[in-house]
């Protein structure tokens, strides 16, 4: 089983950037598809961005899309959320999520492993 841990959150101002950090532990993050999901207050989880295995492919939320990048190093088990020209709804905990299979999903529901969540807060 892994556990994943969150960082890098904080507060910016809009058209600001900030980078998120996961760590995984228990098992090399090559074993699993990861994604990040962000959760406002009062509003459902939404996708954000995943990448495969390998790094090779990515999926992006239409709403971060040419904003957000995601990336990952797994020599060192270290999924990577770039976030640039930050806006005030991008404020929400975010999560950093694994699985085991090989899709690189868009849907909550397709990550058996998630993490605490870091808090960005975007001022206007």
């Amino acid at each position: 089983q892994v556990q994943l841990v969150e960082s890098g959150g904080g507060l910016v101002q809009a058209g600001g950037s900030l980078k998120l950090t996961c760590a995984t532990s228990g098992r090399t993050s090559s074993t699993y598809t990861m994604a990040w999901f962000r959760q406002a207050p009062g509003k459902e989880r939404e996708f954000v961005a995943a990448i495969s295995k390998s790094g090779g492919l990515t999926n992006y939320g239409a709403s971060v899309k040419g904003r957000f990048t995601i990336s990952r190093e797994n020599a060192k088990n270290i999924i990577y959320l770039q976030m640039n020209n930050l806006k005030p709804e991008d404020t929400a905990v975010y999560y950093c999520a694994g699985s085991t299979g090989n899709i690189v999903d868009k849907r909550s529901t397709g990550y058996a492993y998630w993490g605490q969540g870091t808090q960005v807060t975007v001022s206007s």
